[in-house]
């Protein structure tokens, strides 16, 4: 069941990566020049205002570095990319595993 989920969740993302890409690429052509969503425009647009308090607990209980030059590059990557990698990531947990090949003769 919770194979399906992560699957089912997988395809989703993909798909919305797909939706966000073809949107990023409209909007390239009609500017003439490469446009992209970052992915904090999405994550701001989805949670609110909550997105600011991420930084002082990241800080605060992880470590500093991992605010600045981690997080803030992921925010400002195409949101497509990480929807992409998100969903791939998904569809990779949830793939049954690979059958066992051979016979146990042991007992």
């Amino acid at each position: 069941m919770v194979r399906f989920l992560l699957r089912l969740l997988g395809y989703l993302i993909v798909a919305a990566g797909f939706v966000s890409l073809v949107i990023d690429g409209a909007r390239s052509i009609a500017n003439s020049s490469v446009q992209y969503t970052p992915s904090s425009l999405v994550l701001s647009t989805a949670f609110g205002e909550r997105i600011n308090a991420w930084q002082p607990v990241i800080e605060r209980n992880l470590h500093p570095l991992l605010w600045d030059p981690v997080m803030v590059n992921l925010l400002l990557a195409p949101a497509a990319l990480m929807a992409f990698l998100l969903g791939f990531l998904l569809l990779k947990l949830g793939t049954p595993p690979e059958p066992k090949i051979g016979i146990v003769t042991r007992r």
